[in-house]
């Protein structure tokens, strides 16, 4: 499932994720941000885990085993450039802006903003086609929850 998966990302022309892998997609690129400042702990994956939950209406069960998918598949897939933009060819403009803002929640899982997470974010951001400030809004709603 993960290389089917991967292979249709990587397309030249990837087709619009339906609905169960859009969420392993967006699950794994959280799970990237979550390693990008070389920790990857309890907080980031319980916030992992919660945001699935919540976004996709699933059991904590459910968020755990979406979650461990979303770990295999980001360890098999390519670098985060051509992962990002194949995720934004692939999901819808509007939707972009609630991905920031999920990303930014495991980003901020653990009470600190480290400069590697940052700098991912940034990149991701903008492969994603976001603004800056459409990032920093959803840094600040991501730091209410």
């Amino acid at each position: 499932m993960i290389q089917s998966l991967l292979n249709r990302l990587l397309a030249p022309a990837p087709e619009r994720l339906p609905e169960p892998d859009a969420r392993i997609a967006l699950a794994a690129l959280m799970v990237r941000v979550a390693k990008a400042d070389g920790k990857y702990d309890a907080a980031e994956t319980a916030r992992i885990d919660k945001v699935l939950a919540e976004h996709h209406r699933l059991s904590p069960f459910q968020a755990a085993a979406l979650r461990t998918e979303a770990e295999e598949l980001e360890a098999a897939a390519p670098d985060t450039v051509r992962f990002t933009r194949a995720l934004k060819a692939a999901t819808d403009p509007e939707d972009r802006a609630a991905m920031m803002q999920a990303l930014w929640s495991v980003a901020l899982a653990d009470g600190l903003r480290d400069s590697e997470e940052d700098a991912l974010l940034r990149l991701v951001s903008d492969l994603l086609g976001l603004r800056d400030v459409d990032s920093a809004l959803a840094r600040q709603r991501a730091a209410k929850e």
